[in-house]
């Protein structure tokens, strides 16, 4: 039983116009999913991320066993790119000590092979093997 007609049928129309404002957000969002009918070819990205065995600051000695050899290769060239990036304003050192990716490949791999090592930060071995006999 309805006491107040007006306010039932406000009640309604309020309800529909949620209901009608929300369908035309979804179309107004929808609209920009679809293809343009451009002539103009896509621009396909430079390059596709190779997966490596984690992120740099994060990846261990257990990441890099899990790993295969391409990610755990993607990953000596990340962590390449980060030990030799800018280390200072000094005129002397401006980029930080980088190993030949196939010896750091194996001074890794030599290291993680041990089971002590398995929480061993790649980042830091890498970086530490580098400031021996890196150039």
């Amino acid at each position: 039983m309805v006491h107040d007609a007006v306010q039932a049928v406000d009640r309604l129309h309020r309800r529909n116009a949620r209901t009608v404002l929300a369908l035309i957000c979804w179309i107004a969002l929808l609209g920009g999913c679809g293809d343009s009918n451009s002539s103009e070819p896509k621009k396909q990205p430079e390059h596709f991320p190779v997966p490596t065995v984690g992120s740099v600051r994060s990846a261990d000695c257990s990441n890099w066993k899990r790993g295969n050899v391409q990610e755990r290769r993607s990953t000596v060239v990340a962590l390449r790119k980060f030990a030799g990036g800018p280390v200072g304003s000094s005129a002397g050192i401006q980029k930080g000590p980088v190993l030949d990716d196939g010896r750091a490949y194996r001074v890794l791999q030599s290291y993680c092979s041990n089971r002590f090592a398995r929480g061993f930060k790649l980042y830091k071995l890498y970086e530490r093997a580098a400031a021996f006999v890196g150039h």
